[in-house]
């Protein structure tokens, strides 16, 4: 009699998808042990705010302030600080996982392809400043026109990116087309999309209209042999993960990790790359005036790529206004002390 305990539903996963936990909340991630972590304006902003990470804050708002002298402007030290506590959150990770974090250009930046490369440049810079190796970072960059475009210069420089805020083929073929290292397709936000539009209250796992356009994008990519890696993102229910087993990578909330790490059973591969070459799939030639035209007549993409970049965006706004309010404090007490 075999005394092998049964596999959770985790380390199945694991066997045939790379598991990335999708939180900014470091001591998640040293629980759960994933390969690869991603983080975005919200979930530093929530995690900036958490009191087991104040001293990450002061900190950097600390060394922004010496950097740029007493005399400098508080916005302008907040504005340092803001750029470098993504870096403080992303270099704390790395020694947590053996792979790669990626780190957002800020949102607001999402329609500009120069300055999307200027702060995409910076934040390399800052990360090999600490030694750390640009192959472990991923930029993360919303999936406009003019971000693909930013990060198709990117990856001929050597830096990798992750576009964010994907919910249409045409973003993934012009992400594939420009030789990007990896997309971020939502799958949850697709289904709120679709619950609010049909006024459902729920889809069968596998009729998920978000799991539906993720296979769609890994059939589309193995069909054709691109290489940019797939990464299924922001999940609702541990249904869309069991329903997407076999994709590439996929970013999971800690909660959701948890989940899956307590369900036993048996995990069944559902995307195979033997399976999406077989398909029968027309291939779309991809230029600016196809992926605008597209992106227009898709009511869901179009809808919740500017969603996202307005909530992302906002995220910022507060976690400026966080390290404005404690730059003062932090400054009040050093007067104090004098």
């Amino acid at each position: 009699m075999s005394n092998d305990l049964p596999k959770s539903f985790l380390d199945q996963l694991r066997e045939m998808t790379v598991v990335v936990a999708d939180t900014g909340d470091i001591h998640a991630i040293e629980m759960v042990k994933p390969q690869d972590a991603t983080t975005n304006p919200s979930l530093i902003t929530a995690a900036a705010q958490m009191p087991q990470y104040q001293e990450i804050v002061d900190e950097t708002l600390i060394e922004a302030r010496k950097d740029l002298g007493k005399d400098a402007p508080p916005a302008q030290v907040v504005s340092l600080a803001f750029d470098r506590l993504a870096i403080a959150f992303g270099m704390r990770i790395l020694k947590i996982i053996p792979g790669r974090v990626s780190t957002e250009v800020d949102a607001r930046l999402s329609y500009n392809t120069e300055a999307t490369i200027a702060k995409a440049h910076y934040l390399i810079s800052q990360y090999e400043s600490h030694g750390i190796s640009r192959d472990r970072i991923l930029i993360k960059i919303a999936s406009t026109w003019e971000g693909i475009k930013a990060a198709e210069s990117l990856e001929k420089e050597g830096i990798h990116c992750n576009l964010t805020l994907l919910f249409g083929l045409h973003q993934a073929i012009a992400c594939a087309e420009a030789g990007v290292k990896l997309i971020s397709p939502f799958v949850g936000r697709i289904l709120d999309w679709y619950k609010k539009d049909t006024g459902r209250d729920s889809y069968p796992a596998a009729e998920d209209p978000g799991v539906l356009s993720v296979a769609r994008i890994y059939n589309y990519y193995k069909k054709f042999g691109y290489k940019t890696e797939i990464m299924g993102a922001s999940f609702r229910n541990m249904g869309e993960i069991v329903e997407l087993a076999g994709c590439d990578l996929l970013t999971i909330s800690p909660a959701l990790l948890d989940e899956l790490h307590h369900t036993q059973g048996e995990l069944v591969r559902k995307l195979d790359p033997e399976t999406a070459s077989q398909s029968d799939i027309a291939k779309i030639p991809m230029d600016k005036a196809t992926f605008e035209a597209m992106h227009a007549s898709d009511r869901m993409a179009s809808e919740k790529l500017d969603e996202g970049i307005k909530g992302f965006s906002k995220a910022l706004v507060t976690l400026e206004e966080l390290l404005t309010d404690r730059l003062a404090k932090l400054e009040e007490q050093v007067l104090a002390a004098a």
